[in-house]
């Protein structure tokens, strides 16, 4: 595996950057409490994360290891492939943040294109009549989550503190990196079709 490029994030800050298909991407929380808000776009501009259909063809409240994340359109764009926790809030959305605003507007995009994000390192708890409560001490420092680009993408991090938590903001190490080669960890049908398409349409 050839490292092509790591950046250390301090808390409260943000980072994008084009990653090309079958590059991964490893977060790595640089302090207790840490919280990694990820927005993804495809290069081509047509797909974006979309958190409900994500969600609902796995069967799943939270994005975690073995999952596919997918477009509006039902293609892949990312697969997680290993993650320290089991957990990563995608429920909850993102601080209103004029520094990954900055970051959209180097590539073109403006507050519109801001679209659900995933919430690397926090947990939420989902209560009996739907309400949601932060999860403290869910993270701590050297949590890592990586995820493999499935298309070429524009992947936006912003490390501004959980909405929920009021726990300073701390910093995210981001480290991209050219495997050899990766191959597929157990999914679901759905998402082995998603991958399946994507791969026949960048082919």
């Amino acid at each position: 595996m050839t490292a092509d490029h790591r950046h250390d994030l301090p808390g409260a800050a943000a980072w994008s950057a084009p990653v090309r298909a079958g590059r991964t991407v490893t977060l790595t929380a640089l302090g207790d409490g840490a919280n990694a808000s990820v927005w993804i776009i495809g290069a081509d501009r047509l797909d974006r994360l979309n958190i409900p259909d994500t969600l609902k063809s796995q069967m799943s409240a939270r994005i975690k290891p073995g999952m596919v994340l997918m477009s509006d359109r039902g293609l892949a764009l990312a697969t997680v492939l290993e993650s320290t926790l089991a957990w990563h809030d995608c429920l909850t959305g993102a601080l209103p943040d004029d520094l990954i605003l900055l970051e959209l507007t180097k590539h073109g995009f403006g507050e519109a294109d801001l679209h659900g994000c995933i919430n690397f390192f926090s947990k939420v708890a989902v209560a009996g009549d739907a309400s949601l409560t932060y999860v403290p001490g869910h993270a701590t420092a050297g949590d890592s989550v990586t995820l493999r680009a499935d298309q070429d993408l524009l992947v936006f991090v912003s490390t501004a503190p959980h909405v929920f938590s009021d726990l300073p903001a701390a910093g995210v190490a981001v480290q991209l990196e050219t495997p050899e080669r990766t191959g597929d960890p157990e999914l679901r049908e759905e998402a082995r079709r998603a991958l399946r398409l994507t791969r026949e349409l960048i082919a």
